[in-house]
């Protein structure tokens, strides 16, 4: 027995030769007896875990209502909250159309034929009533205006020569009077013929005959001063027009002239913005025309620049509607901007008329992709419940109009609707403006 133990022993102790087969080295190891029993902790450190799993997932559960409790949550957002408002709301008509000029007036030369020498304005630029825009080529007029009072100059003198003809004539008169008077006298007496009486009268007759004529010619050489006066005048006026001068106040939206071209008096020059007065002529289906009427303020906007938000008035409504398209253009009158510019493309909102509604905040409203809306209502003292809304009018003051969906006396969060969903618990703090 003591022989067999000792064999076992020697076994026990005796290393054991295993090839490593990866690195193809021999790998010394101890004992079967060494290596077991690292083997048999390993399972009983199992079997015990295993057991303490068991018993804790045999433990009784918590209550319904106790869980509940752990797990409610506290408010978790602060929101501010408004009444809904009962207003009344100014229902519009949508229309789109063109900015064009109020008042274009055209700029014509006052005479034809002259070449333009120079041109003073701009387009884009403002000019006043009276002010040179362009100069044309006078040579031609100053010359016309030298032969004239050269003409003045002459017919001038032909009156004083007629003048000193009727003084002759005059003279001779008095005289053919005076030798008829004495003549009379002798005839009366019987010293000469009554043939000699006679031919002092015909020639008293041919005197008073030649101061007629005479006085006549010089009306003749006075009506030609005054007609080379008149033309005078005209060439002077003529020289006046030669500078092209603006008709009215205004902004210069085109500059068509160009120097050396020579002007007709039915061809522009320049086209003038009255007063820089813009207008909308807007496009308006006929069935919609009884919904506008002349002085309703509208609403301008362009699409192409946020800053333009106008107000305008309707200034006409066109008597006629287009056969075609069956619309009729209404002109609104805009304010005075330098934002817009003649041929643009706007929008404009009309008011067509105001009726009672009721009205939110835009921030409480959460848009949808179909166009409708949601807004969260304030039930109780913390909970908020989401209902959808339908859309009517926005407001120039922020506020949206509810057409459905919501009744007068509701309150709902205006900051902070975002961050919200259906049943959410807030914190209500008024007049705040919190955000998550």
């Amino acid at each position: 027995m003591t022989q067999q133990v000792e064999a076992e022993d020697k076994l026990a102790s005796k290393e054991v030769i295993v090839v490593d087969k990866a690195n193809y080295k021999k790998v010394p190891t101890r004992s079967r007896q060494n290596w077991l029993i690292p083997l048999i902790v390993g399972t009983g450190l199992g079997v015990a875990i295993a057991f303490g799993g068991m018993r804790f997932f045999s433990r009784p559960t918590t209550a319904p209502n106790q869980t509940a409790q752990q797990t409610e949550a506290p408010p978790s957002m602060s929101v501010t909250v408004e009444p809904v408002r009962s207003m009344q709301v100014a229902r519009s008509l949508n229309v789109t159309g063109t900015v064009a000029a109020r008042d274009l007036i055209a700029v014509l030369p006052q005479t034809n034929g002259l070449q333009i020498r120079q041109i003073l304005v701009r387009e884009g630029e403002n000019v006043r009533e009276g002010q040179a825009m362009a100069i044309l080529d006078d040579a031609v007029i100053r010359a016309q205006i030298d032969q004239a009072r050269a003409n003045i100059e002459s017919v001038q003198a032909v009156v004083g020569q007629r003048q000193a003809a009727l003084a002759q004539a005059r003279a001779s008169l008095a005289e053919a009077e005076r030798n008829l008077q004495r003549y009379e006298q002798l005839a009366n007496n019987g010293a000469i013929s009554r043939q000699e009486l006679d031919t002092r009268a015909t020639t008293t007759a041919t005197a008073r005959e030649a101061v007629r004529v005479a006085q006549a010619n010089i009306s003749s050489a006075e009506a030609d001063v005054r007609s080379s006066r008149a033309s005078l005048q005209q060439l002077e006026t003529q020289l006046g027009q030669t500078v092209v001068r603006a008709p009215a106040s205004g902004l210069v939206a085109e500059a068509i002239a160009k120097i050396g071209d020579v002007v007709s008096g039915s061809q522009p020059l320049f086209s003038i913005i009255q007063n820089n007065a813009l207008e909308l002529a807007a496009q308006v289906p006929a069935i919609q025309l009884p919904q506008v009427e002349v002085g309703a303020p509208a609403r301008v906007t362009l699409d192409a620049d946020s800053r333009v938000q106008l107000q305008g008035r309707v200034r006409e409504i066109a008597p006629l509607v287009d056969t075609q398209s069956r619309q009729a253009t209404v002109r609104i009158n805009l304010p005075t901007t330098s934002l817009l510019r003649p041929g643009m493309f706007a929008r404009a909102a009309i008011t067509s008329a105001t009726v009672p509604g009721i009205t939110v905040p835009g921030k409480a409203v959460v848009p949808q992709p179909d166009g409708s809306g949601i807004v969260f209502v304030l039930t109780g003292e913390d909970t908020v419940q989401a209902r959808s809304v339908e859309l009517g009018e926005v407001l120039n003051d922020g506020n949206i109009e509810i057409s459905s969906g919501l009744n007068s006396g509701d309150r709902v969060v205006s900051v902070g609707a975002g961050y919200l969903k259906d049943g959410d618990r807030v914190r209500v703090v008024e007049g705040a403006r919190s955000e998550r």
